[in-house]
């Protein structure tokens, strides 16, 4: 199979295509995959799916693309629904692959965003980051995914590991970039958020604040989240977003005035200015933008 992908001139000044030959060891790993993969054999199988994660994990040229045409997408589905001795390393494959915006937006036709939801109640804590790392990366910059795993109920479930598992850092980490990546606000993953517990004034109710550096030195992101349960089962997630400045920053725009800039010094220095958004999705209507959404979550 060829793709014809660019041209160059020859020494005649003619313009010539290109031939883009696929890597033979991913569509052969593919083809297996694809032919093989309703039976889910670990040992024929696992071989396969490392050589389909090694490629996409080193983004090699035309990788992802071959794993679109190859169809092998409803297989990894069934692969995480059988919850089998494939399901971790393929959990690993689609973690990767959801990076991809060629392959993640496939992962709703594939039946990928149901299975995902469903191993979220595994109590497997590796498995569980892999899974809640592609939820992650698969909604981070797609409304229509956003309001996909929403609908499906991914926030629940979300809170539930994150409240289980309060000594895995890791863990923790991943749940809360999450929560922001579901609620339209997520800081691309290379930024990172750095994230801690903070102390809680209420029963029942757990606070976390992250903060994000920006790369201009004058403004940092600080994401704040509380998640109070209410009732047996029931929680509510509200997530904020701070723009603090330094006071250098301030100074240089202190003739500026806004109605939306005011101190929250529970964060830091008095001298650091906040800028609040709020989320809220109590009865809002089904039209209105995710980017305005508290989580209200039933388990």
């Amino acid at each position: 199979m060829y793709r014809y992908i660019h041209s160059h001139r020859d020494k005649h000044g003619s313009s010539r295509l290109q031939p883009y030959t696929p890597n033979d060891s991913l569509n052969n790993a593919l083809g297996t995959i694809r032919v093989l993969g309703l039976e889910l054999i670990e040992d024929e199988l696992k071989p396969h799916l490392n050589t389909v994660l090694t490629d996409i994990k080193e983004r090699k040229k035309g990788a992802a693309e071959q794993v679109v045409i190859s169809g092998i997408l409803p297989i990894l589905a069934l692969s995480l629904r059988s919850r089998g001795p494939l399901t971790l390393l393929t959990a690993k494959l689609v973690a990767e692959l959801a990076k991809e915006s060629v392959v993640r937006k496939g992962f709703g036709d594939a039946g990928l965003v149901t299975a995902l939801l469903s191993v979220l109640t595994s109590t497997d804590q590796e498995l569980l980051l892999h899974i809640t790392r592609a939820i992650s990366r698969m909604s981070y910059d797609s409304s229509k995914q956003q309001e996909l795993l929403l609908h499906r109920g991914a926030v629940p479930r979300l809170v539930a590991i994150l409240l289980r598992y309060p000594d895995k850092e890791a863990l923790e980490d991943v749940c809360l970039q999450t929560l922001c990546n579901l609620s339209g606000m997520g800081v691309a993953e290379e930024v990172g958020i750095i994230w801690e517990r903070g102390a809680s004034v209420r029963p029942g109710e757990s606070v976390f604040h992250g903060v994000c550096p920006h790369t201009c030195g004058f403004t940092s992101s600080v994401t704040l989240m509380h998640v109070c349960q209410w009732a047996p089962g029931q929680y509510t997630v509200n997530i904020e977003v701070f723009q603090r400045c330094c006071s250098s920053f301030w100074n240089l725009h202190r003739t500026k005035q806004t109605a939306c800039w005011f101190p929250f010094s529970s964060l830091g220095s008095c001298l650091n200015l906040y800028k609040v958004i709020k989320f809220s999705t109590k009865n809002i209507p089904r039209t209105q933008s995710l980017k305005s959404h508290v989580f209200h979550t039933f388990l």
